[in-house]
């Protein structure tokens, strides 16, 4: 029996294979087979800042009728709606902690510190061992330079690590100017991981009906390079634990990423594909290869292929694709 035991967002997990936040951890039932089947811990499905704002608004507007000029009103919905999404949000919570013995992991999804302090005060209170912070900002804004971007993401961990006293997470996308200097700083203002990183659905259109479509929903198992690059750079620059997330669909990535430095990974879209039971065959895939290498634990193989101990530190900072086809010549 080997030791997978490592951390995710400081917590001790029994191993790395940590279900990332999706409707698969939006029911106790859904949440059942993922422990059964051996994650080492589960991030409920985020509450999004948008869709509470947006089913507010939805619920106010058909409920004002005559009374749409009266503020107590309105404000008697807004607070209605969204007590009544935090308060199922809560109960699952209490639940999934009485069923399964893994760490349960609350999850926000927002682009404000706005109202998110009370909210993260009630998950904590409700017994998630965690919270996960799921923030992006499109940088769409020409308005806006990267310091009033950056900003965003400092403020609102600053606002919620003052307030709760559980390990906080941030979730984050690769859209930085200065990727390497904004995960140094985030890692070191409190919080106790940082997963890398975000994967966002993609645009698209029918050109024959004009109406909008998404695209790539889940990801491929070939997705996982920008997570491996930016973890092996980091790896020994960092406060707090990395989280890998995008493209770990088998075993090998999951080594891979603890071989770069990661202390854990995010698995979503290899569940949805193959079901809660790909967890327990990456487990055994992953304890097959550490018998054949002679490793007994994690720690045994983790970090030594960050790009500090590895032979060819350049590799993880090249870009360019000259080598790749000066050594791939096609005749035209």
């Amino acid at each position: 029996m080997k030791d997978l035991s490592t951390t995710f967002f400081g917590l001790p997990v029994k191993n790395p294979i940590i279900v990332g936040s999706s409707g698969l951890a939006s029911t106790i039932g859904g949440i059942k087979k993922l422990a059964d089947n051996g994650a080492g811990a589960i991030v409920l499905k985020s509450v999004f800042e948008e869709e509470i704002l947006s089913e507010a608004d939805n619920t106010v507007n058909q409920q004002l009728g005559a009374d749409e000029n009266n503020m107590e009103f309105f404000d008697y919905y807004d607070y209605q709606v969204k007590r009544d999404v935090l308060d199922n949000y809560v109960s699952l919570i209490h639940e999934a902690k009485s069923k399964v013995d893994v760490p349960i992991i609350g999850s926000i999804n927002c682009s404000s510190s706005s109202e998110w302090i009370s909210y993260a005060k009630r998950i904590e209170k409700a017994g998630a061992d965690a919270l996960e912070l799921n923030i992006f900002k499109l940088p769409s804004d020409v308005h806006a330079n990267s310091e009033k971007i950056e900003k965003i993401y400092f403020d609102i961990a600053k606002r919620i690590k003052d307030h709760i006293s559980i390990p906080v997470g941030l979730k984050v996308a690769p859209y930085f100017t200065n990727m390497a200097n904004v995960i140094s700083r985030l890692s070191y203002s409190g919080v106790e991981g940082i997963v890398l990183f975000n994967r966002f659905t993609s645009v698209d259109f029918d050109i024959e009906t004009d109406q909008f479509t998404t695209r790539n929903v889940y990801s491929s198992n070939d997705e996982y390079g920008m997570s491996l690059r930016w973890i092996s750079i980091m790896a020994d620059k960092v406060g707090c634990d990395l989280i890998a997330s995008t493209g770990v669909h088998d075993a090998t990535t999951l080594i891979k990423m603890v071989m770069v430095g990661a202390a854990s990974v995010e698995v979503v879209s290899a569940i949805y594909k193959n079901g809660p039971e790909i967890i327990g065959s990456i487990i055994k895939e992953m304890e097959a290869w550490m018998e054949r290498r002679g490793f007994n634990s994690l720690n045994d193989f983790k970090g030594q292929m960050s790009q500090k101990e590895s032979d060819c530190p350049e590799v993880f900072e090249r870009v360019q694709f000259m080598k790749y086809f000066s050594d791939h010549a096609v005749k035209l």
